[in-house]
């Protein structure tokens, strides 16, 4: 058998130990129950891929009423969501992997419909450019304490509910990316403003985040910060600035920062003229105060190992685990020939993947995940594209139908 480092064990500065490398991306599924609850078919999709990948990150689970982005999502913001939660972290650990909870607000990527409703909030009164998207109405200040309060008994839900860590969720323009970038947080107050006060919100959830950890942690666990290095938009958030805050994160007890990219090897989508590696300039940056993970078409073994080889610490593939929950199943058995790297509408049930899942994934994401009866795509139509997630003005030049 050829070796992969991505094989190797790791272990992290908070102690917890993982049995290989690959991570298993943080997915929308939209397969939860419409309260919030974890539902039977959560907790099969978890079972099923359990003991592959050495991490699970869920999707994003709301901390707040009000936080919620997508129907079919995890709540964490009410401690009667404890039981359910502890049932998704015992299904992802059935078999081996760490369960890492990831929290979020969705802030002004909501609608009044999914709040049923209520007000959708964020740093501004600015709608995101993005089609059909409402405008938000600006959180007070007595409101954004909240908020950052709401992330800390999110991660103390998930103390209590067994899981192995949390992933603040700083990116793919969600609110704690709002109040970061100059696009979508223009307040006047200490939230707002220059750069330097645009980082006030993220660095206050982690200080509150690592405070519960500290308060209620009885055993190892992770803290992970996921990041969107850049928008296109104008005024946005620039490399520069994304290396400022992370420069303020090396001196905070991080686990991991996650990269959150498109495409792994991609380069600037401000400055076509830089052509260094996005992953190059983070791992240069970091160093060794944290490990570095990243995605984006990360597919086959060849593509894990050159992530590795580039200075990720981790591979965490998307797209790749819906087809394949057993990938490094078979790489450990030799039998990388048997990975599926196409996805058959057939195979839909077989790999856990029902209707409201389906249904989100063919609809936004059809050409990235390789539908067998599909016509056959480049791979490299995808190099240094935005991908639905990163950018709101390029979300559609990416992957959609």
């Amino acid at each position: 058998m050829t070796e992969h480092n991505f094989l190797q064990p790791y272990t992290f500065q908070s102690g917890v130990t993982v049995a290989n490398r690959i991570v298993m991306a943080p997915l929308t599924q939209e397969m939860g129950n419409a309260d919030g609850t974890v539902s039977p078919s959560e907790l099969r999709w978890y079972r099923l891929h359990s003991g592959d990948a050495g991490m699970i990150i869920t999707g994003s689970s709301n901390v707040s009423e009000l936080g919620k982005g997508f129907e079919g999502e995890f709540g964490v913001w009410d401690d009667r969501f404890i039981p359910g939660l502890r049932d998704a972290a015992s299904a992802i650990k059935s078999r081996g992997s760490k369960a890492i909870l990831q929290i979020f607000d969705a802030g002004r990527i909501s609608s009044t419909k999914i709040l049923r409703g209520h007000d959708i909030v964020s740093a501004s009164e600015i709608a995101a450019p993005r089609e059909g998207y409402e405008t938000p109405r600006a959180l007070s200040g007595e409101e954004v304490l909240q908020t950052i309060k709401n992330f800390g008994e999110a991660t103390r839900r998930a103390i209590e509910a067994g899981w192995d860590g949390v992933e603040i969720h700083g990116a793919n323009t969600y609110l704690i990316q709002q109040f970061f970038s100059p696009n979508s947080n223009q307040r006047t107050d200490e939230w707002g403003g220059d750069l330097e006060r645009r980082m006030h919100f993220p660095l206050a959830v982690i200080n509150e985040v690592k405070s519960v950890i500290a308060k209620y942690a009885t055993r190892p666990f992770i803290m992970g910060y996921r990041i969107s290095p850049e928008e296109v938009e104008e005024p946005g958030i620039t490399l520069a600035d994304a290396h400022a805050l992370v420069e303020k994160l090396k001196d905070e007890p991080l686990d991991y920062l996650s990269i959150s990219l498109g495409y792994a090897w991609r380069t600037s989508l401000r400055d076509e003229n830089d052509k260094e590696l996005i992953l190059n300039k983070f791992v240069n940056q970091v160093g060794d105060a944290f490990p570095i993970f990243v995605a984006g078409q990360i597919i086959t073994p060849a593509d894990a190992d050159r992530a590795l080889n580039d200075g990720a610490t981790f591979a965490v593939m998307g797209l790749e685990s819906i087809r394949e929950p057993h990938w490094v199943k078979k790489v450990i058995n030799n039998d990388e020939d048997s990975i599926r790297y196409e996805f058959s509408l057939a195979d839909a049930e077989e790999l856990g993947i029902e209707p409201p899942f389906l249904t989100f994934l063919l609809r936004g994401f059809r050409k990235a995940l390789r539908v067998s009866t599909d016509p056959k795509i480049d791979a490299n139509v995808y190099q240094n594209m935005a991908a639905p997630y990163e950018s709101t003005k390029r979300s559609r030049e990416y992957l959609g139908n």
